[in-house]
């Protein structure tokens, strides 16, 4: 039986398919088809089933990976959306905080809100702090006001009231004339969507949550169409930005789960890979066409975040802390108007594509600089299914950057690559030296179609060691997929005194989120030996408005494990912050409860001891330029042919269909027992 992912990007959708028993996998990328991505998926899937012979009624999974409300979002292509709200804070949407994101430049732009001013709407409630109501929510005003929202075309209904975390009452009574008066609309309430403190975050998220809703049930229904069609029987899973799957009727009701899902597949993958290879303590660096995404992974767990932006947009969802800069394949180099070169953040995409593709752009592309450098093969990439043209690449680089600025082609090409570098350097410290870690502990997974290409000097500059390089880098989100775990989140807002918190307490509050959480997997038909929780408490100094995560231990909570945790806290604000006070009084803010359940993940395949002469790995000999040396006559290598072997030199080239590898000069490889190639930057 078979295993298969889709990883939609930007620029390619991604195809994994994975044999259960044997552990191998094959792959097969293909251009996206941005209108609707579940033409690429089908596609794909029936493209990849064919050249591989496997029957379809051998699939016995499929995992998506998709950017559809993420895009959405970015466009403004969402739901006519209406929200309802208490009397006198209609405008909290678009007040938000005082934070500025750029505090200095004047010219920047307040995202756009999603629902305009004339369909925010109030109702008279009111719940207290204490969760008292105060007014509850009548009918009377309710269902006019439904009716009003009707007929003006809305298409879907977000629900916040002020402390409804602590009361849900006045938005359920919501909740019930929107079944009995408008049943065919779509709804969050943002009790069920994210019931948390902080209200501004609380309203962003459920109103991204129904802005997405209607046109992701109309996507899952095409998808559920378009596979189907071409013969498969299971019901695809979708990928959460927390880096675990769900069914397609969960994706309905929490779209807002999906917002950020392409970069966690392929943390989860390099968790995956990674983990087999014997290395827990990872960077993952996926470099793909549009941008690049860092993350961190310790002791083989992925650090997590409920503070990150959907396009400018809060989202309080948990989700897997990735870190994105613009600095990509296809990123645009350009002379700024002092005379710097720049690369990025504005990107060629599939179309036009880097100058080399010949499709009209004249402006050359980080794609550009490296086939100016002979890194990439002159004629072909995709294993030949896609015919570029160097010639092109080089014409660009020297009209738009080497003329202007008096410098050699490859002089010009190198600054585009060390500029590019610096930039996802930067992306690098942020998650590890900002954070109280240290980037040569860490091994760097790179991955995506230019990963690769950059990932060995780009190690060097940050100190690190080794670097990974799985199978199949350019599909990796793919594969992820495959190994991902049925995940969801809950929970509850606590502000709760350290010195209170009894372990009775502590175990009653986490015991409903978890029955929340058990009710879920059953939905899921998740068997009762396959389920796990990952509970964490969110702490903070009373006064502070940030809390650290910690720990809780699983199972019974005893005083022993709650003095534990306070311990946990005192380390996790030294490490982010410098110091700690062990004086000051401290307080429970959240507490998370991750309900999983584990699916099974098949034993990598491994690959043979290599048995021949390493030049009959050799496909050619190209000139490639590097900064240390000036150009150097390099082989090039199938990675197809390489086998299991300890020690490769550069400078050389390692080809694949997916991907190039770069050795630079004074740094070598080896290749391990599951085909990864790692490589070893200082010698």
């Amino acid at each position: 039986m078979y295993r298969i992912g889709i990883d939609v990007g930007g620029t390619f959708t991604d195809v994994t398919l994975l044999n259960s028993e044997t552990g191998k996998y094959y792959t097969y990328k293909l251009s996206s088809t941005l209108q609707d991505q579940s033409i690429a998926i089908a596609n794909g899937a029936k493209e990849t089933l064919e050249l591989y012979g496997v029957p379809v009624s051998e699939i016995e999974y499929f995992g998506h990976g998709t950017t559809v409300a993420t895009n959405m979002i970015i466009e403004r292509k969402g739901a006519k959306t209406a929200l309802i709200t208490t009397k006198g804070f209609r405008d909290l949407l678009e007040i938000g905080r005082q934070t500025r994101p750029s505090l200095y430049n004047t010219q920047e732009d307040k995202p756009e809100t999603l629902v305009r001013r004339s369909l925010r709407t109030e109702i008279d409630e009111r719940v207290t702090a204490d969760g008292t109501i105060l007014r509850a929510a009548r009918r009377e005003e309710i269902i006019p006001l439904l009716k009003k929202l009707k007929a003006e075309g809305v298409e879907s209904v977000a629900v916040c009231f002020l402390f409804s975390f602590l009361n849900s009452a006045n938005e359920k009574e919501v909740e019930e004339c929107i079944r009995e008066v408008w049943p065919e609309v779509y709804y969050s309430v943002s009790s069920t969507i994210l019931p948390e403190f902080r209200e501004f975050e609380r309203l962003s998220t459920t109103v991204i949550n129904s802005y997405l809703g209607p046109r992701m049930k109309m996507y899952i229904n095409n998808l559920k169409q378009r596979v189907k069609d071409i013969g498969v029987t299971v019901e695809p899973y979708i990928t959460q930005s927390n880096g675990g799957v769900m069914s397609i009727s969960s994706t309905v009701q929490t779209p807002v789960q999906t917002a950020l899902s392409g970069p966690s597949a392929g943390v989860m993958g390099a968790i995956y890979v990674a983990g087999a290879a014997g290395y827990e303590n990872i960077i993952t660096y996926d470099m793909g066409g549009t941008s690049t995404d860092v993350s961190l992974v310790n002791r083989g767990i992925a650090e997590y975040t409920t503070k990150r932006k959907v396009c400018g947009l809060p989202s309080g969802v948990p989700m897997i802390d990735v870190h994105a800069v613009g600095a990509g394949g296809g990123s645009i180099a350009y002379i700024d108007n002092a005379g710097a070169l720049k690369v990025g953040p504005e990107s060629a995409g599939a179309n036009p594509g880097p100058a080399a593709y010949g499709l009209g752009n004249e402006n050359p592309v980080v794609t550009d600089a490296n086939l100016a450098l002979g890194r990439i093969n002159p004629h072909y990439v995709l294993g030949g299914r896609l015919k570029i043209d160097a010639e092109l690449s080089k014409k660009a680089i020297a009209n738009k950057i080497a003329g202007p600025m008096g410098l050699t082609n490859e002089e010009a090409a190198q600054g585009v690559i060390s500029v590019v570098n610096s930039n996802m350097a930067r992306a690098i410290r942020v998650i590890t030296v900002e954070k109280g870690y240290n980037p040569s502990d860490f091994t760097m997974v790179a991955y995506g179609g230019a990963g690769p290409l950059h990932a060995a000097q780009l190690a060097q500059e940050m100190g690190i060691g080794t670097v990974l390089i799985p199978p199949a880098p350019g599909a990796l989100c793919a594969l992820g997929l495959l190994t991902a775990d049925i995940k969801k989140s809950y929970v509850r807002t606590a502000l709760l005194a350290y010195d209170k918190a009894t372990p009775d307490i502590l175990n009653d509050l986490m015991g409903g989120l978890m029955a929340q959480g058990s009710q879920w997997l059953d939905s899921e038909h998740v068997e009762p030996d396959r389920r796990q929780f990952h509970n964490v408490a969110e702490m903070r100094y009373v006064g502070q408005n940030y809390e650290l995560q910690v720990e809780i231990p699983a199972g019974v909570i005893t005083q022993k494990d709650v003095e534990q945790m306070k311990e946990d806290f005192f380390k996790a604000h030294e490490m982010n912050y410098g110091y700690y006070n062990p004086n000051a009084p401290i307080q429970f803010v959240n507490l998370r409860s991750e309900a999983i359940g584990i699916v099974s993940k098949p034993k990598l395949a491994e690959v043979e001891p290599m048995d021949c002469p390493l030049a009959e790995a050799e496909l050619s000999r190209r000139s490639v330029y590097f900064q240390e040396t000036g150009a150097v006559e390099c082989p090039v290598y199938d990675r197809a042919k390489l086998g299991m072997t300890d020690r490769i030199d550069g400078p050389c080239i390692v080809e694949q269909m997916d991907s190039t590898t770069v050795i630079p000069p004074h740094v070598w490889f080896k290749v391990d027992r599951h085909g990864n190639l790692i490589i070893h930057t200082f010698d």
